[in-house]
């Protein structure tokens, strides 16, 4: 007789109670804060989650784009999430938040070696100033599905996006 498979426990994940946990707020006190997330369903969705303060009420932009590579979609997005801030918060220091460590570490060295040396980046995004996206932004990198309320709310929006539906249990819903 076959043995019976015990049922995983659900996670429950506790949201923070502002868009990062306590332990990360200090850190980025007097910066606006930008989470930024891709996903891929019937089509790409791109989502950006910009807070002017931690304090402040957040503000979603989404886009819906054709689908192409899971890197490719997170590096789409903080762009999308950079253009964002260029035109909503302009002159402003900001951290870019994302659960993708490629697109953070492909931002960080474009920061630091100025983005025209990085050819495959340009291709990827010709027309757009990298150098100028960036000059005012701090990308970082935060864990995917964890307790980061900016990030939770970034995710969802970018599912929405793609062509998902919400879950009945979402934290999110009015």
């Amino acid at each position: 007789m076959a043995k019976r498979r015990k049922k995983k426990p659900e996670r429950i994940v506790h949201l923070s109670a502002g868009p990062l946990p306590e332990r990360h707020a200090p850190r980025f006190a007097n910066q606006a804060l930008l989470f930024t997330d891709a996903s891929r369903l019937r089509h790409g969705g791109l989502a950006a989650a910009l807070y002017r303060t931690a304090d402040a009420t957040v503000q979603v932009f989404t886009r819906s784009v054709a689908l192409t590579g899971s890197n490719e979609l997170e590096l789409q997005a903080a762009i999308f999430g950079l253009e964002l801030a260029a035109l909503h918060i302009p002159d402003t220091y900001f951290a870019l938040f994302s659960d993708n460590q490629d697109a953070i570490t492909r931002l960080t060295r474009a920061k630091r070696l100025d983005a025209p040396q990085d050819e495959q980046l340009g291709l990827l995004f010709p027309g757009v100033d990298l150098d100028a996206l960036l000059q005012y932004a701090t990308p970082v990198w935060v864990q995917g599905h964890g307790r980061c309320r900016g990030n939770a709310l970034a995710d969802w929006h970018a599912r929405l996006a793609a062509g998902g539906t919400p879950p009945p249990d979402d934290p999110f819903s009015p």
